[in-house]
């Protein structure tokens, strides 16, 4: 697995072991970076990976220009994994770990008054909460104002209901075994914090 752009393009990404993480292909990510570069400029954003695993989807960001990046994942083993590659490629200052389970992270995100401009939701498709966590994004706040949700799940799962106010679905598609959702937080819908 290797990062695909920016500047630190080719450089390889170190996974958890075992069968509990399920990382991004590079076709995949691929595909979610090309939809997000009609729609926004990854420079200077800041970055919320939630079921992080080994960051590829953060660090993808941090690598085209993100200016900061929060990495959420419960399992020891990945936040291993995302510290290890973040201080391979020389990313660390750049990023923080939150080792929580996520509606408690982002629980915690919310009352801390943190908002983010790009969101990735990659719920582990065997327990795929991702309309859950989607919900907790607009309860607590955590989309700054045109920010965009990108939620991958299993093609399998159910197709994830109405966005909840503020966010919108922009992008809908399918690649392989992958759907991928783009939401986003519509500037006239108020932040509900």
């Amino acid at each position: 697995m290797k990062v695909i752009a920016g500047n630190a393009r080719g450089r390889s990404l170190k996974a958890p072991r075992g069968l509990r993480t399920r990382p991004t292909s590079a076709r995949a990510r691929e595909s979610i970076f090309s939809r997000l570069a009609v729609r926004i400029d990854i420079e200077g954003l800041r970055v919320l990976d939630i079921f992080a695993g080994s960051g590829s989807l953060g660090i993808e960001s941090l690598s085209r220009g993100a200016s900061r990046a929060t990495f959420i994942d419960s399992s020891r083993e990945a936040v291993a994994s995302i510290r290890a590659n973040l201080e391979t490629l020389g990313l660390g200052d750049r990023a923080r770990i939150v080792n929580a389970e996520v509606r408690r992270a982002l629980a915690d995100l919310g009352r801390a008054g943190e908002s983010f401009d790009l969101i990735f939701i990659d719920a582990p498709f065997k327990d795929d909460i991702s309309a859950a966590v989607l919900s907790l994004i607009a309860t607590h706040g955590l989309a700054e104002l045109g920010a965009v949700v990108v939620v991958e799940q299993s093609k399998r799962a159910p197709v994830l209901p109405d966005a909840p106010a503020p966010l919108e679905l922009i992008n809908l598609a399918t690649l392989g075994d992958h759907r991928i959702s783009l939401f986003r937080r519509s500037n006239d819908a108020p932040n509900p914090q």
